[in-house]
């Protein structure tokens, strides 16, 4: 890739994503599946990362073993609580996502619109309302950690990946 816009935002959104993989990771199997609700946090953040990563969003679908259950206005939660592994799983799905999409609509991402019910969004500012929901719920679970365990993880400068 030879765009310095594009390359620039892949490095934060992917430490963006880094930083939820860290917290995801560094999260003590007896604080996953709580009353915190731990699992559920990293799981709605990946959700609508993955959502919000589709061009066509009217013809979204989640990967397996996930559901349409994040759309559901009553706010239930999905039927089980999903493992580490499912969710880091999801999380380097939703990486790929991302690197095709800056990839693959490099002249689209200023033109292009993302419409659903509620937004009418180019995909460029789709990508940093995105990022920012990541950033968001991954400061939640860092919070959680801090306060549950003494310890989170550190601040992730620019992403590890290559695009």
């Amino acid at each position: 890739m030879n765009n310095p816009l594009h390359e620039s935002l892949w490095k934060q959104f992917g430490a963006s994503m880094d930083m939820l993989e860290n917290a995801i990771t560094l999260c003590p199997d007896e604080h996953w599946n709580t009353e915190k609700n731990f699992w559920y946090i990293a799981y709605h953040s990946l959700f609508w990362l993955d959502y919000y990563l589709s061009v066509e969003p009217a013809g979204f679908t989640p990967p397996a073993p996930f559901t349409l259950s994040e759309f559901d206005p009553s706010g239930a939660l999905p039927d089980r609580t999903y493992s580490r592994e499912e969710l880091l799983n999801y999380l380097h799905a939703s990486r790929e996502k991302c690197r095709q999409l800056l990839t693959s609509y490099q002249d689209e991402l200023l033109t292009q619109r993302w419409i659903n019910e509620y937004k009418n969004f180019s995909l460029f500012e789709m990508m940093l309302y995105n990022m920012r929901r990541v950033q968001h719920h991954t400061a939640q679970l860092i919070t959680l950690l801090r306060k549950e365990t003494g310890h989170a993880p550190g601040w992730v400068s620019q992403t590890r990946h290559n695009i």
